[in-house]
């Protein structure tokens, strides 16, 4: 933890120490969250067996496409599968034991070691929006996302202290050429956090500079003997794999760097309307996914991925925070675990078009769901509106705040001696108060989660303040973090040398803006 504001002289004891305390400011990250509550599972064993065993008869009877990948239908050729033109068809069971060599869960490493993060088992890493192409916030409205809208997302979530990951696209630099945003995006999340973060799959060749720029930043020796970089690597449902994230996703995995399986689903467009259909469907094409990563490399490290909401059978839109998509999501974490694979899905998933009541209630159905569904690595956490086509500032701060309720139900309920809190009642006894009671004062300042954004102020007090709404405390709190961001100290050697291959790699090719 560190402290950057100098405290204020304040005057009357002990109130105003801690209220000096409470108004300091603090660049700190939270460890990742280590769940010590069960997961939530909906599916019996029949249902699981069910899935898994039509997931199979898809794979053998209907098979799978990769198209425009001559090598990937050779490798799976030989690794026994029935190829005819683009379509894929696996024997039983091959699938499920070409998996088998990917690790059950990994570390993905940060520049600051003391911000690495473990990805499976019982562990939660929580992971800004991804991907946007546009921004709103309370100043100027709706608009195309540039490079100083990405570094202020970066640099809100290296200050977010329940956020443990940089993220990867956390908006769409638009007025970057597509061909080079890349290298800037990846510029920013290596100098301006010190976090964990994600690499390009927009191409094979950007997956390549991703890992060059990781060595850089690591040192080669060490890239090529750990993960340092977690990527998306979206199936084009139904049952499609495409040459553009299968070439990322060969780059890394023979790299040994991890990649997100995860299929993209709109239910009723590209998955059944069914929650059992469309779990077969998505264990069907996960699993497909994570084995040829394994074709690529063995043990190279892979998380099952879901990305799954509905549809609106009126408007055709998504819809986001509704039940059907949080029993895909509980059932999907089952499966993974089934797998034995890290499990990502879930998110503060919201269709609306501000951050208002319907914004925070689809965003706690979903954020909810993917806790108590066992996922491992939660993409979207903050940030993300209009149905992913819009990042906030003011939706990642009030999102990011929230977080930090994740993290106090999922440590549990403390039953040490000290939270029995046997003393407190003794002392108290029948008709007392607890406010003054020595293990109060003792435990008072780590009892409760508080905010960072939301009001609890009398209403006399809320008015002389101005009356302001939950996005204009946001947007507030988005000006506050911004005045006291620092970067995180980097060896100049390290970002010369960055600098000169960002340089070096825009100069060989033209921009390009499709």
């Amino acid at each position: 933890m560190v402290e950057t504001a100098e405290r204020r002289r304040t005057r009357g004891g002990g109130g105003a120490a801690r209220r000096a305390e409470r108004t300091a400011v603090r660049i700190e990250t939270a460890r990742y969250i280590e769940r010590n509550i069960p997961n939530l599972e909906i599916l019996h064993s029949e249902a699981m067996e069910i899935i898994e065993q039509n997931a199979e008869t898809i794979l053998a009877e209907i098979g799978v496409n990769f198209v425009e990948n001559p090598e990937a239908l050779e490798r799976w050729r030989d690794a026994g599968a029935d190829v005819e033109g683009e379509r894929v068809r696996l024997p039983r069971g091959l699938a499920r034991e070409l998996l088998k060599t990917a690790p059950g869960s990994f570390t993905q490493h940060a520049r600051n070691p003391e911000r690495s993060v473990e990805i499976g088992g019982k562990s939660l890493v929580l992971a800004p929006v991804y991907g946007p192409p546009f921004v709103w916030d309370t100043a100027r409205g709706r608009r195309y996302a540039t490079m100083a809208d990405f570094e202020v997302f970066v640099k809100l979530g290296y200050m977010s202290k329940w956020l443990h990951h940089s993220g990867g696209t956390v908006c769409e630099p638009t007025d970057i050429p597509v061909n080079k945003r890349h290298l800037d995006m990846l510029m920013a999340h290596m100098t301006l956090s010190d976090k964990p973060y994600m690499g390009s799959v927009t191409a094979p060749d950007r997956a390549e500079d991703s890992i060059e720029m990781s060595k850089i930043l690591f040192g080669e020796e060490f890239v090529d003997q750990n993960t340092v970089m977690t990527s998306l690597v979206n199936i084009n449902s139904p049952l499609t794999f495409d040459a553009t994230m299968m070439g990322a996703l060969e780059v890394y995995a023979a790299a040994g760097q991890a990649a997100i399986i995860s299929p993209f689903i709109v239910g009723g467009a590209m998955a059944p309307v069914s929650v059992m259909g469309t779990l077969t469907q998505v264990m069907a094409e996960v699993m497909v996914g994570v084995a040829y990563s394994q074709l690529i490399r063995k043990g190279a490290p892979a998380i099952f991925g879901a990305f799954v909401t509905s549809i609106d059978m009126n408007s055709g839109a998504p819809t986001f925070g509704t039940p059907e998509a949080s029993q895909i999501t509980y059932g999907a974490g089952q499966l993974a675990r089934r797998l034995g694979l890290p499990y990502r899905s879930a998110g503060g998933f919201t269709g609306s078009k501000l951050p208002d009541a319907q914004a925070a209630y689809e965003s706690a159905n979903t954020l909810n769901a993917g806790l108590l569904s066992g996922v491992n690595f939660m993409l979207h956490a903050c940030g993300w509106l209009e149905g992913g086509l819009v990042a906030s500032p003011e939706k990642f701060v009030m999102d990011a705040d929230q977080l930090g309720v994740l993290h106090s139900i999922a440590r549990g309920v403390d039953t040490s001696e000290n939270a029995q809190a046997m003393d407190a009642i003794r002392e108290v006894g029948p008709g007392g108060h607890y406010l003054g009671c020595a293990h109060t004062q003792a435990n008072f300042k780590e009892a409760f989660w508080r905010t960072e954004v939301l009001d609890y102020k009398p209403y006399e007090t809320w008015i002389d303040e101005g009356g302001r709404d939950t996005i204009q405390l946001a947007s507030a709190r988005v000006t506050r973090r911004l005045e006291e961001y620092q970067a995180p100290p980097m060896d100049p050697a390290v970002r010369e040398a960055l600098e000169a291959f960002v340089t070096r790699r825009k100069a060989e090719m033209p921009d390009a803006f499709a």
